[in-house]
C-alpha cells in the first residue's frame, strides 16, 4: 500500500485495490513477456514463459469489498489461488487482508485468457500450462 493510494475517505481507493491484485498476480506468475528487465523468478513463471506474440489478458474482474482496507505502512496480505481452469481460460482468486488484524477486506476473481497478438484469437491452454495451474488449485474438501 502506498500513501497516495488513499482516497478522500481515508482508505485504499477501489482503483488502487485493482492495482494490488495486479501486483500480486505478477509476483506469483511473472511479468508478461517483453516489458522491463529481468528480476526475481516468480514461483510459477506462467506469464513470463508464454510464446512470443502471446498476450495474457484479463477477460473479467469480480471484486467484493468486504470491509475497507485502511492504509498502513506495511504491505497488505494477499492470498492467491487458481479456480476454474477451462480449455482456453482460467480464474485467479484473491483474498486481500489487513496486514495487522488479518481481517478479510477484499475477495476478488480475475478471469484470464491467452490471446494471439497478431490475430486477436483466444488460444487454448497447453497441457504444460494446465499442469502449472493445477498445483495452485485447492483440493475440494470432502
Amino acid at each position: 500500500m502506498r500513501w497516495g493510494d488513499m482516497d478522500a475517505y481515508g482508505h485504499i481507493n477501489n482503483v488502487q485495490v485493482v492495482r494490488i491484485l495486479e501486483e500480486a498476480r505478477i509476483a506469483a506468475f511473472g511479468p508478461p513477456r517483453g516489458p522491463g528487465l529481468p528480476g526475481i523468478e516468480p514461483p510459477v513463471p506462467l506469464f513470463s514463459e508464454v510464446p512470443e506474440g502471446t498476450l495474457a489478458l484479463i477477460v473479467e474482474h469480480k471484486i467484493r469489498y468486504v470491509r475497507t482496507l485502511e492504509y498502513r505502512n506495511v504491505p497488505a496480505l494477499v492470498q492467491l489461488w487458481i479456480g476454474a481452469v477451462k480449455g482456453a481460460s482460467f480464474d485467479i482468486h484473491y483474498l486481500v487482508q489487513d496486514p495487522v488484524t488479518r481481517e478479510d477486506c477484499v475477495r476478488a476473481t480475475s478471469h484470464l485468457a491467452f490471446v494471439e497478438e497478431s490475430t486477436g484469437r483466444v488460444l487454448r491452454l497447453s497441457p504444460e500450462q494446465k499442469e502449472k495451474l493445477a498445483r495452485f488449485t485447492p483440493v475440494p474438501a470432502g
